[in-house]
């Protein structure tokens, strides 16, 4: 991926924390039940597999696998900085946010989990139906 390409994403992935953030206040998701939040990390999978599926059907340049790799570093990596940076230092809890705060802490995971074995699945279909390798 290109520099552009990754500056893109980061910026993306930035905006959807923040967004995600002003959603959350006052208490970043706390003042939720449990019950609540469990319902709504499960409804929120299907969206974010969605919008992984598309943005991995369909890349002529860079193959799926790397892109799978990009999409799950930037939408987990500076989100767990800008989480800790908030939880971690601006609340006072250090690392240990994750803690409390594990309806964010499974979001560092589930990029990981969802795109690269969609990457790899949309690779096995592509083979079997003969298109050609666009790695």
């Amino acid at each position: 991926m290109s520099l552009r390409a990754h500056a893109r994403l980061f910026l993306v992935a930035a905006l959807i924390w923040l967004a995600f953030w002003v959603a959350g206040l006052p208490d970043y998701y706390q003042q939720y039940s449990t019950r609540s939040l469990v319902v709504f990390e499960v409804l929120l999978l299907g969206p974010v597999w969605t919008v992984g599926y598309l943005a991995l059907r369909d890349h002529r340049r860079v193959s799926r696998m790397r892109r799978a790799v990009a999409i799950s570093f930037h939408f987990t990596i500076p989100l767990f900085v800008y989480d800790l940076a908030y939880c971690g230092l601006y609340r006072g809890l250090g690392l240990g946010f994750v803690v409390p705060y594990w309806y964010l802490t499974a979001y560092y995971f589930v990029p990981w989990v969802l795109f690269l074995p969609t990457a790899a699945w949309l690779d096995r279909r592509a083979a079997a139906v003969g298109w050609p390798n666009r790695a």
